[in-house]
Parts: C-alpha cells; sequence; structure tokens
C-alpha cells in the first residue's frame, strides 16, 4: 500500500476508532499512573496465581430458619436471643437469622418453648448480612492499600444463603491476611466544645450491641440504634452535660470516629436531650435520613459502629499461599505461552495465504484487540491464570473470524468488485455475529456467577468477542478491502 491509501485508511472512522482504543488503552497501562518500577506490567492488575499471595475461605458461623407461630415474634426472638446469647434478626415475617452455629435439634425446643415451630434450616446468612460482610471485608483491604483483593460469597447448591466467603490477597502473607480479617479499628465518640474542638466521651468498647438499619415509621427517616454500658451511659451523659450539648444542641454536634476519621456528626435530638436531663441513656439512634441514601449512610454508619468487625462470627476453613517466587514464574510461563500462540496463528495464517500483505494486518488487528482488552481489564479485572486463559482463547477465535472474512470475500480466488465485496463482507460478518452471539450467551451466567476460578476466563472472554465484533472486524473488513484493491 502507497502513503495515500495508508491516509485514506487512517481517515476512516473505524480504523481511527481501533487506534485511539489501542492509544488510550496504553495510557491506562503504562501512564494513569505512572510506574515506570512495574516495567512491562504497568498498571495491570495481578491474581494470586501470577502475583503470589494467600486465600482464605471462611465459614459463617449462623443459621436461618422458616418458621411458623400463634404467638408473638417479638416474644420468640427474645427466648431465642436469651437462651442461645446470640443475635437474632427477623429477614422476613417467615425467616430469622440466627447469628451462632447451632443445630436444628438444639433450636427446636427453644421454638417448642415459645409456642413456635421450625419450618425449613439451612446454614449461612441472608444476603443482607452476607453483603454487610463483603462491604466490611473490603473497606478493611482498601484502607490497607490493598486494591487487588478478590473477595466472593460462595452459596452451596440448592441453598439460597451464602454459606461461605472467600478472600484472596495477593502479594499478602498468610499472617497479614488473617490479621485484616480478625482486627478490628478503633473506634471513638467525641463531642464538639468551642468552634472545632473535640473532646473525648468513650470507645467503641463501651458499645455492647449495634442493630441492622431501621426506618422511623413517623419521619419515615433511616437510622441506626446502638447501646451503651452502664459505664458508657453515665460517661456519654457526663460529657453532654458539662460541654453544653444539653444546652444548645446546635453549637455541640456529637462526632463519632474510626481511626481517627469522622464517619458521623449530628446535634442530639429533642428527644435525648430531654431524657438525658433525667439521667443516663443506654439505647441511642443515629438518624441517617430518607429515602436510598440515608439507608446506605445508615448500612455504612452500623458498620462503623462495629468498628470494623464483621457482624456475625466466621471460622476458616480453607487456606493456602502462592509464594511470590512461584508467581513471577508463572507469569513468564504465561507470557511465553502468549506469544507462542500469536506466532503459531501466524504461521498457520501464512502458510494459508502465502501472502505477507494479508497475514500482517491479521496479527496486527489480533494484536489491537488483546491491547485494547488489557486496557479495559486493567480498570475491571484481575489477570489470573484463568483471565490468561481467556486471553488465548481471545486470540484463537479473533483470527478465525478474520479468516472467515477473508475467505468469503476472496471466493473463487478472484479480488471481488466493490459491491460484490460488500455483499460477501455483510455476509462473512453476519457468521461472525451469530457465533459472538452464541459465545456471549454461554459465558453470561459464568460471568454473573461468584465462581472465582471461572469468572475471569468468562468476563475476559465475553469482552474480547465485544471488542471483536464492535471494534476490529469492522476496521479489519476496511483494511482487507483496501489491500485487495490495490
Amino acid at each position: 500500500m502507497n502513503s495515500e491509501t495508508i491516509k485514506n485508511l487512517v481517515k476512516d472512522w473505524r480504523v481511527a476508532l481501533v487506534l485511539l482504543l489501542v492509544v488510550g488503552s496504553l495510557v491506562g497501562i503504562y501512564l494513569a499512573p505512572p510506574s515506570p518500577e512495574k516495567g512491562l506490567e504497568g498498571n495491570l492488575q495481578f491474581g494470586l496465581d501470577l502475583e503470589g499471595g494467600s486465600w482464605l475461605q471462611m465459614e459463617f458461623q449462623s443459621v436461618v430458619v422458616a418458621y411458623s407461630t400463634d404467638g408473638s415474634v417479638g416474644d420468640l426472638i427474645e427466648n431465642l436471643q436469651t437462651s442461645l446469647e446470640a443475635d437474632v434478626i427477623q429477614i422476613d415475617e417467615n425467616h430469622l437469622e440466627i447469628r451462632k452455629s447451632v443445630s436444628r435439634a438444639d433450636l427446636e425446643p427453644i421454638f417448642a418453648e415459645s409456642g413456635a415451630s421450625i419450618v425449613t434450616y439451612q446454614k449461612g446468612v441472608s444476603p443482607f448480612t452476607a453483603d454487610e460482610v463483603k462491604q466490611i471485608l473490603n473497606e478493611k483491604v482498601n484502607a490497607l492499600g490493598m486494591q487487588d483483593a478478590r473477595i466472593n460469597l460462595l452459596t452451596p447448591t440448592g441453598s439460597e444463603y451464602p454459606q461461605y466467603v472467600r478472600i484472596e490477597l495477593a502479594g499478602v502473607d498468610m499472617a497479614t491476611a488473617q490479621e485484616i480479617v480478625g482486627k478490628q479499628g478503633v473506634f471513638e465518640i467525641r463531642v464538639q466544645t468551642t468552634g472545632n474542638e473535640t473532646e473525648h466521651v468513650l470507645y467503641g468498647d463501651q458499645i455492647t450491641s449495634v442493630s441492622t438499619p431501621e426506618r422511623d415509621p413517623t419521619t419515615q427517616a433511616w437510622g441506626v440504634s446502638f447501646t451503651f454500658t452502664d459505664a458508657g451511659a453515665e460517661a456519654f451523659r457526663e460529657a453532654a452535660l458539662e460541654s453544653g450539648a444539653i444546652d444548645n444542641p446546635g453549637a455541640h454536634h456529637l462526632v463519632m470516629l474510626l481511626d481517627n476519621e469522622t464517619v458521623y456528626s449530628a446535634p442530639l435530638a429533642g428527644t435525648l436531650v430531654t431524657e438525658l436531663r433525667s439521667g443516663p441513656v443506654r439505647s441511642l439512634s443515629a438518624s441517617t435520613g430518607t429515602g436510598d441514601a440515608g439507608l446506605e449512610d445508615a448500612m455504612t454508619l452500623e458498620i462503623h459502629l462495629r468498628a470494623g468487625a464483621l457482624p456475625v462470627k466466621v471460622d476458616i476453613v480453607g487456606s493456602g499461599s502462592v509464594p511470590a517466587a512461584l508467581g513471577e514464574q508463572f507469569k513468564i510461563t504465561v507470557a511465553i505461552a502468549g506469544l507462542l500462540a500469536l506466532l503459531t496463528v501466524g504461521v498457520v495464517v501464512y502458510y494459508r495465504y502465502r501472502e505477507p500483505a494479508i497475514v500482517l494486518p491479521m496479527l496486527a488487528i489480533n494484536l489491537a484487540e488483546i491491547i485494547i482488552l488489557l486496557g479495559i481489564a486493567r480498570f475491571i479485572q484481575q489477570l489470573d491464570l484463568a483471565a490468561i486463559a481467556g486471553l488465548i482463547a481471545v486470540v484463537g477465535t479473533g483470527i478465525d473470524q478474520l479468516v472467515i472474512i477473508t475467505d468469503e470475500v476472496l471466493h473463487e480466488g478472484r479480488v471481488p468488485s466493490p459491491n460484490l465485496y460488500m455483499k460477501r463482507y455483510g455476509r462473512a460478518f453476519g457468521i461472525i455475529a451469530v457465533a459472538a452471539a452464541t459465545v456471549f450467551i454461554a459465558m453470561l451466567p459464568l460471568a454473573l456467577m461468584d465462581l472465582s476460578t471461572l469468572r475471569g476466563f468468562a468476563i475476559i472472554t465475553i469482552l474480547g468477542v465485544l471488542i471483536g465484533v464492535l471494534v476490529t472486524r469492522p476496521a479489519y473488513g476496511k483494511i482487507i478491502m483496501a489491500i485487495l484493491s490495490k
């Protein structure tokens, strides 16, 4: 091709889009932010298989029970809490979450005593509690700057409720991983004195219980209730009196901090002020507002009030680690495998066409597709062995689709006229689109499941299919047309 043809190709929006995405992907991988110390890896996120690190699989010490009763549900819950010394949460009108590992045989006498019976019994936690655990663990690892963590909830086949949580921490040893799961933050309540000055009131160890978010039926505002110890309630009242928060609540906010970061600040409510004038108050409620934003803030505040402690006890039932040296070896092996796959494909295609003018654009488009795919994955997906397998699969299916286009337009070995070319190209693209849709539908369930060993493969494969059909195949069609018409 002469320079004029190349200029015309670059001006075509399909080819220009590919070039733009390739440049953008390279910027994302190597310049946003700059990381020269990482070499060719750039800002790519590598999973446990390639980075080394540790994984823990933990089982929730909790059961979910469906029940029937003619009596008071409140009395049933109170009886369970007293007998089991555990938190009991009502999920809906027919289900209770008992945050303790207890057998059905041990529960049945307690239910019978309260005039109730167990309909179904399953190990695990409610989806609400599972999401809360996942959010707490995410906040812990993000606070430590570990962006390459993967946290998955696992639900056994036939169950409705998550029973396990698995956390993978790339570049972290086993001791650190266990500390991240078990360590709590430092929660503190302070009261505003003068200006922006605050005074210590109490620490989180004076909080005995924290409820799940509840909505006030009168104001429709979301809030979180929590309870002080007797000593905590007395300290809180004394601080409110001495600071002037009771006489002038608007000028003396109650401030909550977790690890010295403010997580909540608000004046005392009028009803609380009245109660504090009479004596210590053990049960308080922090209001966070109405609507979805209020609920989200309430869920976050609940986590902060627990100081990073999980709402339900977990036991480690499985663990493992990949040494950093072994992870580095995997990276080298994977890089060699990828290069060999690309070179092998190039040799096979050259043997098929014996024409460098066709082979080189094929390999260039395939390489561009991989770069764009890596540029997107840099922001949304860790690269583990399954994801790398997806990349290699994309290389193979990508070349296969380019061969379909080339063979279709070169039918009978002659260069077709422009009109005939577009007709044949449209037919080839239709075949490719149907095949891509089939792959997309097949991979979608795996991409939506929390199966850590398969999800990366499915996501990379789906992204590769979409990039191919929407971006690189149309560009290749334009390029091959220019080559064949020379």
